[in-house]
């Protein structure tokens, strides 16, 4: 089989978020009712990432996160760091998209109190978004380890999908170009700091390029006169942007899952084939964490439009759920998908295929803080069956 990866992404990933410890948790819910310090909350931080990092060494992870431990959610460090924006609490109803897939769910359990940010004036960065996670990280791993470390960074299209119109002032910005110009001039900085302290690798985290396969946003864009497909083309555009002059040696991925929210909740379905040849061949980023655990992301087909040049990691191990798979049928799907990927084009030999793909789990395993239904302990059984799986197949 072909040899291991000597650099991002790795034959064993994961996507970012591990299960938080229950101190930790409650630490953060003192913190945040103002009964204890920021100095004691990062005591309890720092204890819990130099543990997990530990887990991700022990189960054989290169590509180590801090467990997105110093967040609540996912997306958080980019517009709740950027000035120009907004924060809002509760949000009127009204400035909510219904066919976006989450705010549906959450408008059936009932969002009201739920808050946002939307753009009140020019957009600016005058302060890192994830430089302090990534110093903060390093201070719990060597020297050769720091050019592997992950960042997972929240998608440039966050708030734009949920809030359409209401997502900025038109005053500030005439149009969506000059709305993501000024994101893209804002994640261009970020990227170049995170180079200038050493981060080689960093993962956009965006379940809402996935919701342009669901059959249920695109029949609700199109009966409130969304033209979803020029809309795509928007973002795929802002993400470009983002990403000009990056780096050379930094490895940028771009995962894409249907929602993982706490206890597992996922948001649409829909395999990627509607959007396949776009998202492989027009975004300019080097690999993507597909979510491939369930029949609600469809087959393997989309895959025979990935290029040559990069790489795609298969999330066939399930963040959501406790029980571990069974490392044969893994190992099958990966054969299975090597062999889709060797009939596209350009063509290439099954060897070429199988040496494209990596695996993982489909989705970190606490997007949200509260996670999903797995202790900490069936994280690192997850993690070590991702490991072994990988050394089984290459």
């Amino acid at each position: 089989m072909t040899s291991p990866t000597l650099f991002p992404p790795f034959r064993a990933e994961h996507l970012g978020s591990l299960k938080r410890p229950t101190a930790l948790l409650t630490k953060r819910t003192e913190f945040d009712s103002g009964k204890c310090s920021k100095e004691e909350l990062e005591k309890y931080e720092d204890e819990s990432i130099a543990n997990i990092v530990k887990m991700q060494r022990d189960a054989g992870i290169k590509a180590i996160t801090d467990g997105e431990f110093r967040r609540h959610m996912f997306f958080d460090g980019v517009f709740d760091n950027l000035d120009g924006m907004k924060h809002i609490s509760p949000v009127p109803t009204h400035m909510f998209k219904l066919y976006v897939p989450d705010i549906a769910a959450f408008a059936k359990l009932d969002f009201k109190g739920a808050d946002t940010y939307v753009c009140a004036a020019k957009l600016r960065r005058t302060k890192p978004f994830y430089g302090p996670q990534f110093e903060g990280l390093k201070k719990f791993t060597t020297p050769e380890e720091h050019k592997h470390l992950k960042i997972t960074i929240c998608a440039p299209e966050w708030f734009h999908l949920r809030h359409g119109e209401y997502a900025y002032d038109t005053n500030v910005y005439k149009n969506d170009d000059e709305y993501f110009d000024d994101i893209a001039i804002a994640y261009q900085a970020e990227i170049q700091d995170l180079y200038s302290r050493g981060c080689r690798n960093i993962q956009f985290d965006d379940p809402l390029l996935a919701y342009f396969c669901a059959e249920s946003m695109i029949k609700g864009m199109e009966e409130q006169g969304v033209d979803h497909e020029k809309l795509l083309n928007t973002y795929i555009r802002a993400y470009n942007k983002c990403l000009e002059n990056r780096p050379k040696d930094m490895t940028v991925g771009l995962h894409l899952c249907r929602g993982n929210f706490k206890d597992g909740m996922h948001f649409s379905e829909g395999g990627y084939d509607r959007i396949a040849i776009k998202l492989f061949n027009e975004i300019n980023v080097d690999c993507y964490y597909l979510e491939y655990d369930t029949d609600r992301a469809g087959t393997f087909e989309p895959l025979k439009f990935l290029p040559k040049h990069k790489t795609v990691v298969l999330g066939l191990i399930s963040s959501k759920l406790p029980q571990l798979e069974d490392p044969q049928e893994l190992r099958e799907r990966v054969f299975q998908a090597a062999r889709v990927i060797a009939q596209g084009e350009p063509t290439r030999s099954y060897e070429e295929a199988l040496n494209q793909i990596c695996i993982s789990p489909q989705c970190g395993f606490a997007s949200h803080a509260e996670g999903n239904r797995v202790a900490e302990t069936d994280v690192a059984k997850k993690l070590a069956l991702v490991s072994s799986t990988a050394k089984s197949v290459w």
